[in-house]
């Protein structure tokens, strides 16, 4: 599990200033220094633009947006610079409703509030050295949604690649 943070750029989205610099400062403890911040969806896509992170933490609610609203921009916008960029997000709210639609998004990992360093290095780590396919298809591009083969699945297989031969 070690993982060496110093050389990753993060960019850290929230709208609370606070929350930011708790984060920040978890990500200064796993010994990285390359940290940039956004308090609106805007400001992230800006900080982006000007120099991209390697890995985003993104708070799903924003005041009056969704940070689902940034990662269906990052990944899916023309002018997005960096649409492969792991999303790791953070919620205090996590129904099954806002995790689908962050999952449908091209979200990476989800963190649940109140987020613990642990929590945290543990899906970063994910990101890094597990990074899922990525799948593009008519309605969504993102990591792949699959997290796990189910052996007891014996329904109709949709993957072309795994298709049995004719």
């Amino acid at each position: 599990m070690a993982v060496s943070l110093n050389k990753v750029k993060f960019l850290v989205v929230d709208d609370n200033a606070h929350a930011i610099n708790l984060v920040k400062t978890m990500l200064r403890g796993f010994g990285t220094d390359r940290l940039d911040d956004a308090q609106t969806i805007e400001a992230a896509k800006q900080r982006m633009k000007a120099n991209p992170a390697d890995i985003v933490i993104l708070d799903y609610m924003m005041g009056t947006e969704e940070g689902v609203t940034f990662a269906r921009w990052l990944r899916n916008a023309p002018d997005s610079p960096a649409p492969y960029t792991p999303i790791i997000l953070l919620t205090g709210h996590a129904d099954l409703t806002r995790v689908m639609a962050a999952r449908d998004a091209g979200v990476n990992e989800f963190c649940i509030k109140p987020v613990t360093p642990a929590d945290l290095m543990k899906r970063i780590v994910q990101v890094i050295n597990n990074p899922r396919p990525f799948v593009r298809s008519a309605t969504y591009f993102g990591p792949d949604r699959r997290r796990r083969d189910d052996p007891a699945y014996k329904g109709p297989e949709r993957r072309a690649d795994r298709k049995p031969k004719a």
